[in-house]
């Protein structure tokens, strides 16, 4: 969306800005922070500028993303804690060690018994309250290291599970084995894992092949920026 603030001073930065930019696929959240940092460094000569982002999206999600800067990075924790809205594709029928599409199909199960109803009924039974266990590959730090860091290093990794709130699931489209929905849920939800488990309830198989974040509290998709089009607004040459 068209830009509609413009940023004059380095004071502008350093007081403090809430952005609300749209992460492009293949990103990692901390490539759109460190892009935006060094607009806004280079844009003002400034040697330090505070940035930093509420609530990592992984490089094959999209959507959302809160990025603070200056005195505001102090709030990051209190949007970190908001609910989120997501909206994604789950394949049925196939699994991947990393619950989405950064690794290889490895087992593939019967989906002809899946049926419209099942799955809607299977939706139902993850609102409220649910134990979910985060995919091994992920940034949790597991004596001392990253999950995802040892998974790859093929070593039998056991992460606890975690109590975590799903206040909307549904089902709004279905096409053949693809599976597109809207989840609201609370902080530490591993989408991906929710696939996983959606999966499992359908005495399936499933991994996630499309996410993206559309709502951070009262912040919406709608009004974010491409991180790109904010950078070349700060600099006009980057």
């Amino acid at each position: 969306m068209p830009l509609t603030t413009t940023y004059t001073s380095a004071s502008d930065f350093q007081n403090g800005q809430v952005l609300l930019i749209d992460k492009p696929l293949e990103w990692t959240s901390f490539d759109a922070v460190n892009k935006i940092r060094y607009a806004i460094k280079k844009r003002f000569s400034l040697k330090k500028i505070k940035v930093g982002h509420a609530g990592t999206l992984d490089p094959l999600a999209t959507g959302l993303l809160i990025i603070c800067t200056g005195k505001f990075t102090k709030q990051i924790n209190e949007y970190m804690g908001q609910e989120k809205e997501y909206t994604g594709t789950i394949r049925l029928g196939e699994t991947t060690p990393s619950y989405d599409l950064e690794t290889e199909v490895n087992e593939t199960f019967p989906t002809e018994h899946i049926t419209e109803e099942a799955i809607h009924e299977a939706t139902e039974n993850f609102i409220g309250d649910i134990e979910q266990v985060p995919p091994l590959f992920s940034a949790i730090k597991k004596d001392g290291e990253r999950a995802y860091e040892l998974a790859r290093k093929g070593e039998d990794v056991k992460l606890n599970a975690r109590t975590v709130n799903i206040r909307e699931f549904e089902t709004t489209g279905i096409e053949g084995q693809n599976i597109h929905f809207r989840v609201s849920c609370s902080k530490g939800t591993y989408i991906r894992s929710l696939a996983h488990d959606f999966g499992i309830a359908l005495n399936s198989g499933a991994h996630l092949t499309a996410l993206r974040r559309t709502r951070i509290g009262d912040s919406k998709i709608e009004d974010a920026t491409d991180v790109l089009e904010f950078v070349n607004s700060i600099l006009p040459t980057a």
